[in-house]
């Protein structure tokens, strides 16, 4: 680990009243979830035969999936590319990673019919189904992640137990491995969740139907990736009252310049040569969200990444990397709900208060869980600032 990266528990007070506030929505989910159970989902949401997914699968999982991307695109940076410089961010960056991808498995496991038939795919293979592909890849990688971050686990209850120590040892020789094989899955199953859309040419809106939906989710979410990183650092080190290490957000958003880059050429030279642009005028829904997608999720963000201030002012950098987290999510957004048409289709799906409620729940959760991790583990390098 570079002499920058010196992470410690944070010594601050826990129970703040941010805390009670992610607890409240946290209760305010809790009566949904269990009537989802005891009722079943069309008691709790609004979906259909014809509406067979909505928020939970555009948001809860596609775009949880793709949120938790800054875990393989810092690991990548910091251990296989050797920047060690940015090793200040892997640690909060794999924790947001790893309850990223849990409360993904949490979320699908509320929102599929028989959710007791989850494990099947485990064991009753389909080798020829992209869903399994994407399936085995989450749970594998999900797995990779908790072993990623046993270390740190063990390095705040060094000399207690020799058997976590022993199996740190272990653990640290083989964390190579782990790395290289966190990053393969990841590609494969964020590409695989755009490939899941090929099926459906005819449902799917023209100006996100394409062959290279597969690759644009890739690029999207390494794109995502480092301006995720620097989201939840800003507002982490904000909360807390530590310094911003702008020294590393900094210089790790000048990388985003080129990777959101490539998405957006990826994304404007596919409409231009499908000749999907003529739906652009068409005054629909679907015409509106692309626009707001493309224009404030990547031209205005990247156009903004270009000036050196914005780089180095934390709200303008807060601001531009905001913008581009939620232009991924508006995209996972669009593609399976504002662009999806269902061909018998009598009337618009809008998610159910109950929908709104369990997800807002499984995030203020992500947050508790975040909160508690870094006050009480090696997680965090920021140093509190000085008064």
């Amino acid at each position: 680990m570079s002499n920058h990266a010196q992470p410690r528990p944070i010594n601050s007070p826990f129970w703040t009243p941010g805390v009670f506030v992610m607890l409240a929505f946290m209760a305010a989910a809790a009566p949904f979830i269990l009537a989802r159970y005891i009722k079943g989902l069309g008691f709790v949401t609004n979906l259909t035969d014809i509406y067979p997914w909505g928020l939970w699968i555009g948001v809860d999982v596609a775009s949880g999936v793709a949120l938790a991307a800054g875990g393989f695109t810092t690991a990548a940076l910091a251990h296989i590319f050797g920047r060690h410089h940015y090793e200040a961010v892997t640690r909060p960056a794999l924790l947001t990673a790893m309850l990223g991808y849990t409360f993904v498995a949490v979320g699908l496991f509320v929102d599929i019919g028989r959710s007791w038939a989850i494990w099947k795919p485990a064991i009753f293979w389909q080798p020829n189904s992209v869903l399994f592909e994407v399936a085995m890849c989450v749970m594998i990688y999900l797995t990779v992640l908790y072993i990623e971050f046993f270390p740190i686990v063990a390095e705040r209850f060094r000399g207690r137990f020799p058997m976590v120590d022993s199996l740190d040892k272990i653990i640290n020789k083989l964390m190579w491995v782990f790395i290289i094989l966190g990053v393969v899955l990841s590609c494969m199953h964020q590409s695989g969740l755009g490939s899941l859309m090929l099926i459906a040419p005819t449902k799917l809106h023209p100006l996100w139907y394409t062959p290279i939906l597969p690759l644009l989710f890739l690029t999207s979410a390494i794109s995502l990736g480092y301006p995720m990183v620097v989201v939840e650092t800003i507002i982490a080190t904000s909360s807390l009252k530590l310094d911003r290490e702008m020294d590393v957000l900094g210089p790790l958003t000048r990388i985003t310049l080129l990777l959101l880059g490539i998405y957006g050429g990826l994304k404007i030279g596919d409409m231009l040569v499908r000749g999907t642009y003529v739906y652009l005028w068409d005054g629909s829904a679907q015409s509106f969200a692309f626009m707001t997608e493309m224009l404030l999720g990547v031209i205005i963000p990247w156009c903004m990444l270009w000036i050196p201030k914005v780089r180095k002012t934390p709200g303008l950098l807060f601001t531009a990397a905001a913008m581009v987290v939620g232009g991924v999510v508006l995209n996972r957004i669009n593609v399976f709900i504002v662009g999806y048409q269902p061909p018998f289709a009598q009337h618009s799906y809008y998610p159910a208060i109950g929908e709104i409620l369990v997800t807002v729940g499984l995030v203020a959760t992500i947050m508790f869980l975040y909160r508690l991790a870094v006050t009480f583990l090696p997680v965090l390098s920021a140093r509190r600032k000085e008064a």
